[in-house]
């Protein structure tokens, strides 16, 4: 495999694995959820741990998603001077 193949391929994982994260967190979330709509928690500290590890979860994800983006766009543009 050359470099500008696995170029693509390091941006396709953090892409998929952005995306399949924000997907498992609001998943989540939403089956928390009880028939009144309000998430259901034993406890105020639960509450908070679980908002604010799904809040930097759902940051790390978006970067991810972010880095995958940029990975895959740089490999375009290789791709391209390439055939150029």
């Amino acid at each position: 495999m050359n470099a500008v193949t696995s170029q693509l391929v390091l941006g396709i994982i953090p892409l998929v694995t952005g995306i399949g994260r924000v997907y498992w967190i609001s998943r989540r979330k939403f089956y928390r959820r009880n028939a009144g709509g309000a998430e259901g928690f034993s406890s105020f500290e639960a509450t908070e741990f679980t908002r604010f590890i799904e809040r930097i979860g759902k940051w790390v994800a978006y970067a991810l998603i972010i880095i995958g983006i940029l990975l895959i766009w740089s490999y375009t543009q290789k791709k391209k001077d390439k055939e150029k």
